[in-house]
């Protein structure tokens, strides 16, 4: 394994994990229903092949994807990266909104503690930026936390560049996770320049366009009835065969170097910047040593010229999610 150095000298491995599709029922469903045996092994198989980032959140199940990772770690703690995410008010077991305020972050953080079963979290992000508190505030609470050893790290996700901006200018912000893939390219514009500026790593989710771009996925009819992605955009028929262009050239390429779809995908994010660290998910080891493999994997300027031409930005047909998750991002 590779490994790469996000800000504020944050060390982690090339590739991460997204842990999200491990949990089995909740509320976000990718495929079949995760095996939590085999989610368990497949975090141990990653770290006895070397990666040492992990990524969760409150609101995956919600709660039940933090208490499987805590549960995976056992042991096996030191020297991993974990990272988790508060910001959403949680009523009855659904999210209601984002509540970004200071009690939310401080009492957010001390659940979480609690079901990764550790001393202090790696990485704590603000899931989604709430746009009814000052990210000045939620920052400082965050940095209260830095002080009193209950995390290492402050992260933002999905914050607009004028929101980084002045989250940085309060605390050191160590990275941004945001959706960054082929087909979704729209933070080369304004974000990523603004991360650089500050010294702020990059951890882009769902770098394999949620599934789209392994090209597995030939129509909607290969997704389970409740599978998260038919509410996907993307997904939707009038935009799935526009999509599947950038999936062509993407397999024309891994069929040239007898590569994986997923492992060019993730190539050419890693290949975007040293300060990019990609987490792709997955619930089963083969999945996941496929894409950490990625990490090895140098394409060709050639490849690279030809996988920007495919997925220019800002072409992708449909927006990435519905109106009311396009309402929480970039703020």
């Amino acid at each position: 394994m590779k490994y790469r150095t996000l800000g504020q000298g944050l060390k982690v491995s090339a590739i991460g994990i997204g842990c999200m599709p491990m949990i089995k029922g909740g509320n976000i469903l990718y495929g079949d229903q995760a095996d939590p045996d085999e989610a368990i092994k497949t975090i141990h198989k990653a770290i006895d092949l070397g990666v040492t980032f992990f990524d969760t959140a409150q609101i995956y199940g919600p709660f039940s994807n933090e208490e499987l990772v805590g549960e995976a770690i056992k042991g096996k703690r030191d020297g991993l990266v974990i990272a988790t995410k508060f910001g959403f008010k949680i009523e009855g077991g659904v999210p209601v909104g984002a509540d970004g305020s200071p009690e939310n972050v401080k009492a957010t953080a001390e659940g979480c503690l609690k079901r990764l079963g550790t001393d202090y979290i790696d990485l704590y992000y603000q899931h989604r930026v709430d746009p009814n508190v000052p990210i000045e505030e939620t920052v400082g609470a965050m940095a209260d936390l830095v002080k009193e050893g209950k995390i290492r790290h402050i992260g933002l996700s999905e914050a607009g560049p004028a929101t980084l901006a002045k989250a940085a200018a309060e605390a050191p912000i160590t990275a941004l996770q945001s959706e960054y893939s082929l087909w979704e390219r729209d933070v080369e514009t304004d974000i990523l320049p603004v991360c650089r500026d500050h010294g702020i790593g990059f951890v882009p989710y769902s770098p394999l366009g949620r599934g789209f771009l392994t090209g597995q996925i030939k129509s909607l009819n290969d997704l389970p009835e409740n599978d998260w992605r038919r509410n996907d955009p993307r997904f939707d028929a009038k935009n799935f065969a526009a999509n599947m262009k950038i999936v062509d050239v993407v397999s024309n390429i891994a069929a040239q170097h007898g590569l994986s779809n997923a492992q060019v995908a993730l190539a050419w994010l890693l290949a975007q910047g040293e300060d990019i660290v990609p987490i792709p998910g997955t619930k089963r080891r083969v999945t996941m040593e496929d894409s950490i493999a990625a990490a090895s994997v140098q394409l060709t300027q050639e490849d690279l010229d030809a996988l920007a031409a495919a997925a220019p930005v800002g072409q992708t047909s449909g927006p990435r999610y519905g109106e009311r998750g396009m309402a929480m991002v970039r703020l």
